[in-house]
């Protein structure tokens, strides 16, 4: 990929990663991923926009070389997570009159993750503007997006809004803009699942703040740019604001077939009583999946066997995902199989402290289900769709 012109004087110079297929070590890519970084030419000064992931430090200097920038005088640090931030020690190396640009939080990560020299640094405050010439930077934090020391960046003069990982998707594509809404619809609900939702009500007020903004073009530092930023803000809105849906997350393992009788018997007794059900095996599941379902659930049902008087392990990390990600559901089961006895309930119970939830009467058995075992998750079946029929979930 060469750079690329949004507007005069105002370059893509990111890189695309097509192969890259987890992010953090955990994080699923079945899309791949792009770091876009931008550059913009003020008639008096020169201003690049987050500076690529350390694996693509060369792609960002071919694209400045191509380009024949001598001269950058300030590298905006909308994050500082490597991700973001990874070439900006050879970027202060290679353009040693530029100031890294950041909050006063991100300058001391910086330090800490790059060991860049402290002098080399211009902390902004929120809604503080820098000036090239004929164009206008105003940097608004939006922390808890999802770092502490975040913060986006507007571009006055040419209304677009460089937003980080704010409105961002994991996506390669050659496309500058989304071309494909429901493709990266997808992409950008996984995005917003994994990353974002553990920080939904503090994401209320940041949303509320680019609402002020006059907004043409939202250029993420992932996935795709939105020339049509009201697809991606009412998508986000979505998410955030509305009421969960009447749909069941139901997340399980069966390791020799009585847990997979349970679950297949309350799928048919959920779905008699007009409720949406996601089911997921855990022994395959993509947890990214898993995470986006979340986003509109009401309910979570953990399905799992007992082993050594706990939880499978594989669910126990679904309940740990399940607490980190801090969904908006409201009520939580527990359904499964055991042998002699155990105390997978409590253990489970245990491990949700973030969820606000009223945790509704678990169904056990012991070995295979029985015919009163099955009555039991009829009845919990009803009991969910009456319980979301009551607070309104649609």
């Amino acid at each position: 990929m060469k750079p690329r012109e949004i507007k005069r004087g105002v370059y893509w110079v990111g890189a695309i990663d097509w192969d890259r297929r987890l992010f953090d070590a955990l994080i699923p890519l079945p899309d791949g991923t792009s770091y876009n970084s931008y550059l913009i030419k003020g008639n008096k000064k020169t201003a690049l926009i987050d500076a690529v992931d350390p694996t693509m430090k060369e792609v960002l200097i071919e694209h400045l070389d191509e380009l024949k920038i001598k001269t950058i005088d300030y590298i905006i640090a909308n994050h500082a997570e490597q991700d973001h931030s990874g070439a900006i020690a050879q970027m202060v190396e290679k353009y040693p009159q530029a100031k890294v640009v950041c909050t006063p939080k991100c300058k001391d990560m910086l330090i800490d993750l790059l060991m860049i020299p402290e002098e080399r640094f211009q902390t902004v405050a929120d809604k503080e503007t820098i000036s090239l010439g004929d164009r206008t930077l105003e940097f608004i934090y939006t922390p808890w997006v999802h770092w502490p020391e975040t913060m986006v960046s507007y571009l006055k003069e040419d209304k677009i809004l460089f937003s980080c990982d704010f409105f961002g998707s994991h996506l390669a594509t050659t496309d500058l803009y989304v071309t494909d809404e429901r493709q990266v619809y997808e992409a950008a609900k996984r995005y917003f699942a994994e990353i974002m939702m553990p920080f939904h009500t503090i994401i209320e007020k940041n949303l509320a703040k680019v609402k002020e903004y006059e907004i043409d073009i939202i250029a993420p530092s992932h996935g795709p740019m939105h020339d049509k930023p009201e697809f991606i803000i009412k998508a986000y809105n979505s998410w955030v604001f509305d009421k969960p849906k009447n749909i069941v997350v139901l997340p399980y393992i069966s390791m020799h077939g009585s847990t997979r009788q349970m679950v297949e018997r309350f799928v048919e007794a959920l779905t008699e009583n007009g409720v949406t059900v996601k089911q997921f095996d855990l022994t395959v599941t993509d947890i990214g999946k898993l995470a986006m379902a979340l986003v509109d659930a009401a309910t979570i049902v953990i399905g799992t066997p007992t082993i050594l008087v706990g939880p499978h392990p594989k669910v126990v990390y679904a309940a740990f995902l399940a607490n980190a990600l801090r969904p908006k559901v409201k009520f939580v089961s527990i359904i499964g199989s055991y042998g002699w006895g155990g105390k997978a309930v409590e253990q489970l119970a245990a491990m949700i402290p973030n969820l606000k939830v009223e945790v509704l009467e678990p169904v056990l058995c012991k070995g295979l289900p029985r015919e009163a075992d099955f009555k039991a998750l009829e009845k919990l079946a009803a009991t969910i769709a009456q319980k979301h029929k009551s607070e309104g979930f649609v």
